[in-house]
């Protein structure tokens, strides 16, 4: 006798997750529909501000992350509606961010609503598995005044002293006056713009997607995402250096050309290639032990024993 065979096992779960992806989408749309003003905002400001013109590239190395992460999507969608409680939080955020003038909140509410979509269709496992992308995103987003105000002066002092002694180094005979550098009858302001933030902020946005898409151990991947520091204000050392000298021997208009032109793409290949040197680096300098091998334990084989000499049976002799 044959079984009869079941009908709608296999159908319910791929409906279900079809249903859980629509939903997903039309969510995420919503979402996109509801944040435009703030994207528009964000826009504008990679488009005008030097500092954070890296912020197009921001979203491919996002895909790029969930891209390489594929294989650890989750299996199955469990929708949970505690992502409810996230998305309010995230409402919260935003309602905060627009009260006090805060932008950056808005940018954070952005990201935070999108894990809460994640959590509502498909679970804590789906929204673990995009809390990695979210991570990189927050690298697209211009950083709040005051953390800008705080970090663009110290950056501007550092670029201008190692700038001198560089051109110094080179045989120019460069002074530094606050954060102009003076070359004879030259004198080159480093203003904000120069200070290298904005190539900072790329940078980390570079290291962190190399820290979470290589095939290293976690402290690795913690010193490839810190690296991002000292790359960052080396390449903008490179490139404030590079535009002086050429505007020593070549004229004002090159060094113009070089340095709103030509610097700003030679600096991401020398980024790409100080990180991946940088990684060389440690594959060679800290190689996995070799895993020892088992050793056999051998038994060795059960041998016949001689058949002890009996003993000839002594005499007691008594006196």
């Amino acid at each position: 006798m044959t079984p009869a065979p079941q009908v709608g096992t296999t159908a319910a779960p791929s409906t279900g997750r079809r249903i859980a992806v629509l939903l997903g989408a039309g969510l995420v749309l919503g979402l996109l529909w509801s944040y435009w003003p703030t994207l528009g905002a964000v826009q504008n400001r990679w488009a005008h501000d030097p500092q954070y013109s890296h912020g197009y590239l921001v979203p491919a190395f996002a895909l790029l992350v969930l891209w390489c992460r594929r294989n650890s999507f989750p299996a199955r969608l469990r929708p949970r509606w505690w992502g409810l409680a996230l998305l309010a939080g995230a409402a919260a955020l935003r309602l905060a961010g627009g009260y006090f003038y805060f932008d950056w909140f808005e940018g954070i509410s952005l990201l935070l609503s999108l894990l809460a979509v994640g959590v509502l269709v498909g679970g804590r496992r789906l929204g673990l598995w995009l809390c990695p992308a979210a991570a990189v995103m927050l690298f697209m987003f211009p950083l709040p005044f005051q953390a800008e105000t705080a970090l663009a002066a110290p950056l501007q002092q550092l670029a201008t002293v190692v700038g001198t002694y560089a051109l110094q180094t080179l045989g120019f005979a460069a002074v530094a006056e606050g954060n102009v550098i003076v070359v004879g009858d030259l004198r080159v302001g480093v203003v904000e713009a120069c200070s290298g933030l904005g190539m900072l902020m790329a940078f980390f946005a570079i290291s962190t997607t190399a820290a979470l898409i290589v095939q290293r151990p976690p402290w690795e991947r913690v010193v490839v995402f810190l690296s991002a520091a000292p790359i960052g204000v080396l390449m903008n050392l490179i490139r404030i250096t590079a535009t002086v000298f050429v505007f020593c021997t070549l004229g004002a208009e090159a060094a113009h050309a070089f340095f709103h032109d030509l610097a700003g793409w030679l600096m991401m290949p020398l980024a790409f290639a100080a990180l991946w040197l940088e990684l060389a680096l440690l594959a060679r300098l800290f190689t996995a032990a070799p895993a020892a091998r088992p050793v056999p334990l051998t038994v060795p084989a059960r041998t016949t024993a001689a058949p002890r000499p009996r003993r000839a049976p002594t005499t007691a002799l008594t006196v």
